[in-house]
């Protein structure tokens, strides 16, 4: 049973029982109203007291259930929030710890509610590009008032109890337990005070109004509208609540219904959705078991005092675990204990951090330019050049002087890391953790596994992931892995279209119009253009036949390296990140171009935004078929966390699959025609092909 009935003198308790956050799924849907029944149907009740078993009252609705015909089997949400309405005698929601999503609204159906401090509610539907289903938009202004209310919806984001409990002439706690131990005990208490009253109280019949109605739902629709971009549901959290405030609640309840099934099928909320789902997913490894012993990790040596493990070393500092930073020069540790010291006094000076937790986490940073001072390391990450001779010393050392059962990872972006695996004599400890600049914010986290990577080092460095708030994705080994393999591809197509005829500014704003933070060139100047054009003499020696623009190698060859040089594709003024069109870089691409006898041609934003992305989705195709990537919602998660794909379209797989894989072969198809072009890229991956014939989809 997912939920339990138990009996304490006159008051029936039903306790939600689904973990790990009583989910509203339709078991627990039904048990609740089986049990309800129950309860009215026995003489000696006179009360009944609701709450959630483990650490949360009930953190919502089912999202597996979402857009199935489970959702709308009977009792559905909206049904049981009725019979406890219903009820001949009084229910009392008891909350604590979570109460969000449809959780909250089964406490607003409720006749009495009783919090515990601590407890953090919220109505999160609008991150899934939805707004609450189940009456929230209806309910929630009458308690807690129309501002509040509206905050709330519109945010998605939790507010503690205690808060709330002090709004001015909030209804939405009749009463706060002295602790979350004392609950139980103060829910059957206001049980038993309030079995005898009638009629019963019902969030539906209190009045709903805003003294300025009109003006102050325009403007909050000119603040929603700002922020909300490409999602339509803030909007329509707005029209909603002003529902609330305009008609009857019957009216009310059946105009939100109306928008959360319309914004059910928008591909906004099936993006938002697949992604919350995808993360989830991604940190499952199919071999390996969710009750694999972990490895002890209390202590982190990171090799290099650079950028990148200056980054490194923040993400455990912040989850208050010690760092040992390792460097071969004493002014080299120096730079980077200054720049991690530069970046946590900047988050003071902003009010992010508080002063004695900066003191804190350096106090948790230790120093040494000896590889024997970090024998007693748990987990080691090398964030060194990225040159396999570079890496081969540094592992020879680490295999040294590490203890036995100590991880030893290296943060490579591209290097075979079964090559570096075999520079030491435990391979089986050796793992990839390929972090993304900036390392102490981005959220993604690459777990590349070797082909001897042992199975309990891969569920330990995911927990660790977790700890340090990652999104870890695990990716087989290859050149780039899951994120540069395709980002390459992404790259070529961005050349071979300045050799056709666009200009890096036009391509910029047409992938960026289409949704991604910045466009290749950008990127390409952000990051470095130096670093790809090594990747690409690499590249000539081992693939030759492979086709590339060389408009990238002539920009190199002018020192114009990106941001960090002032020049690139565009030019930078310092201290600013503005990219400034260069006209000269716009007569070199046209001067290469004359020089290969190509006539310039116009061509289209979609043409642009669909060689990029299918180009990401066919060398997607292929990392899946070769078993790279475990599942293609991994591949997603890789985009959206670390290549600054739209959100709204949910990453590259989901994407195709929306635009529909038939078309996205179509589309090749035409592309492997252009004689400008790589014919041989444009082949469909088997895989893809192969799904498309079937009228199949990748997620």
């Amino acid at each position: 049973m997912t939920t339990l009935y138990e009996v304490h003198g006159p008051v029936a308790l039903i306790t939600l029982s689904n973990p790990p956050v009583n989910g509203l799924g339709y078991q627990t849907r039904a048990s609740i109203t089986e049990n309800l029944q129950k309860a009215n149907d026995d003489q000696t009740i006179k009360a009944i007291v609701i709450t959630g078993a483990g650490k949360a009252f009930s953190g919502g609705a089912d999202i597996k259930e979402f857009g199935t015909p489970k959702a709308l089997q009977e009792p559905n949400l909206l049904s049981v929030i009725l019979a406890l309405e219903n009820s001949s005698k009084p229910v009392v929601a008891a909350i604590h710890s979570v109460c969000m999503g449809g959780g909250l609204e089964l406490a607003l159906g409720c006749h009495y509610r009783i919090a515990a401090p601590g407890c953090s509610v919220a109505l999160p539907e609008v991150k899934l590009g939805l707004l609450p289903g189940a009456g929230g938009t209806q309910r929630l202004p009458r308690v807690l008032g129309v501002e509040p209310a509206l905050n709330m919806i519109v945010s998605g984001e939790p507010v503690k109890s205690e808060l709330l409990a002090q709004i001015p002439g909030q209804k939405l706690f009749d009463r706060m337990a002295s602790s979350v131990e004392s609950l139980a005990d103060e829910a059957f208490a206001l049980a038993q005070a309030i079995s005898d009253t009638r009629p019963l109280p019902l969030v539906r019949s209190l009045p709903c109004k805003h003294p300025n109605g009109d003006a102050y739902f325009q403007f909050a629709r000119n603040m929603v509208k700002g922020m909300a971009k490409n999602f339509p549901a803030p909007l329509k959290c707005v029209d909603a609540v002003e529902a609330a405030t305009k008609q009857k609640f019957e009216e009310g309840m059946r105009q939100e219904r109306a928008f959360f099934v319309n914004l059910m099928w928008t591909p906004e909320s099936r993006a938002l959705r697949h992604i919350f789902q995808a993360e989830r997913a991604a940190s499952k490894i199919p071999d390996v078991p969710s009750d694999t012993p972990n490895r002890q990790i209390n202590s982190i040596a990171v090799i290099g005092a650079g950028t990148m493990g200056g980054g490194i070393a923040m993400n455990f500092l912040n989850a208050g675990i010690p760092v040992k930073l390792l460097e071969m020069k004493q002014e080299a540790l120096e730079r980077g204990i200054a720049t991690i010291r530069k970046n946590y006094e900047s988050q003071v000076k902003k009010g992010k951090l508080k002063q004695d937790k900066y003191e804190e986490r350096m106090g948790l940073l230790s120093t040494t330019l000896r590889y024997d001072d970090l024998t007693d390391a748990d987990l080691v990450i090398e964030a060194v050049f990225e040159e396999l001779g570079v890496k081969e010393k540094v592992f020879t050392e680490l295999d040294r002087v590490m203890k036995p059962g100590a991880i030893l990872a290296s943060n490579t972006s591209t290097l075979d890391l079964n090559k570096i695996a075999a520079f030491t004599q435990r391979p089986q400890d050796v793992v990839g953790l390929h972090f993304f600049s900036p390392a102490n914010i981005m959220k993604l986290l690459e777990v590349v596994r070797g082909e001897k990577t042992a199975k309990d080092v891969m569920a330990t460095v995911m927990t660790v992931a977790k700890k340090i708030r990652k999104t870890a994705v695990v990716s087989g080994v290859c050149d780039g892995f899951i994120g540069n393999r395709m980002i390459e591809q992404y790259g070529r197509q961005g050349g071979f279209l300045l050799d056709e005829g666009c200009t890096p500014a036009q391509v910029d704003k047409a992938i960026e119009n289409f949704g991604f933070a910045m466009g290749p060139f950008r990127m390409g100047d952000l990051a470095g253009n130096d670093i790809g054009w090594a990747i690409r003499k690499r590249r000539y020696q081992e693939k030759p036949d492979m086709k590339y623009s060389k408009t990238a190698d002539l920009l190199c060859e002018k020192g114009r390296f990106g941001q960090k040089t002032g020049a690139g594709w565009y030019d930078y003024v310092q201290g600013k990140r503005d990219a400034i069109p260069n006209q000269e870089v716009v007569a070199m691409i046209e001067a290469h171009r004359a020089s290969l006898g190509i006539t310039p041609r116009q061509i289209s934003d979609e043409e642009i935004v669909q060689r990029l992305v299918y180009a990401l989705v066919n060398e997607a195709a292929h990392i899946l078929e070769e078993g790279i990537a475990s599942k293609a919602s991994d591949i997603d998660v890789v985009y959206l966390m670390g290549y600054g794909f739209p959100v709204h379209r949910g990453g590259p797989m989901l994407y195709a699959d929306q635009v529909g894989l038939f078309n996205v072969v179509q589309a090749m198809k035409r592309f492997a025609r252009n004689p400008l072009d790589d014919a041989s890229f444009w082949k469909p991956a088997p895989l893809l092909a192969r799904l498309a014939a079937e009228g199949k989809t990748f997620n």
